[in-house]
């Protein structure tokens, strides 16, 4: 599915899976890509540490999965999280 996808496409992804409150159902409906695709992207495109890092950050975290996520968190990112040139 990750062939599709543009550099600029990969490299948004890449920033939302980063982003400790985009869940993982929001890069899949946006991109199209599941949990494991995305961990398999971020494992081709990340260096082995950073993708180590990355893993060890989102493991277990209730923020990257909307069903663990708390009843009151209405938004999938930070209110700062879209720069506006």
């Amino acid at each position: 599915m990750s062939s599709t996808l543009t550099p600029e496409d990969v490299s948004r992804v890449i920033e939302m899976a980063w982003e400790d409150r985009t869940p993982f159902e929001a890069i899949e409906a946006c991109f199209g890509l599941p949990e494991k695709e995305v961990i398999r992207l971020m494992r081709r495109e990340l260096k082995a540490g950073s993708f180590r890092l990355w893993r060890k950050r989102v493991s277990g975290r209730n923020t990257k999965h909307a069903r663990l996520r708390a009843e009151g968190v209405l938004r999938a990112y930070c209110p700062t999280q879209y720069k506006h040139r």
